[in-house]
């Protein structure tokens, strides 16, 4: 399995996809195609923690009145599920490995992964 999640609109995710050869990777765009809750169990096996997927930087916190010191792993899960841009972005996922959002040290492990 190699998946890419990202959102379309985000020119960040853009950039970072151009920079990788995924002619054999499934791309998911998140907004037309929400994640599934299977999909969201295989990356907390990878990570162990909604919260590691989770991105803080979402419009829906401040729309939504989120008080982000108060939620817990379950609360995290649902809000994965129930909009897309609470998940950091891009997430590309392998049988073996995810990365997770557009940190540096994130793109670091994404351009030796990808032998670059």
């Amino acid at each position: 399995m190699k998946k890419v999640f990202y959102l379309k609109t985000c020119g960040t995710c853009t950039k970072i996809l151009n920079k990788y050869d995924l002619s054999d990777w499934e791309l998911r765009e998140i907004k037309s195609s929400p994640l599934t809750t299977e999909e969201l169990a295989q990356m907390f096996q990878k990570t162990n923690s909604y919260e590691a997927l989770f991105s803080r930087r979402s419009t829906q916190i401040k729309a939504r009145n989120i008080n982000l010191k108060t939620l817990r792993e379950n609360d995290y899960k649902e809000l994965l599920l129930d909009h897309y841009s609470f998940l950091k972005r891009p997430v590309f996922i392998t049988d073996q490995e995810i990365f997770i959002g557009n940190e540096k040290n994130n793109i670091d492990n994404l351009d030796t992964f990808f032998g670059r």
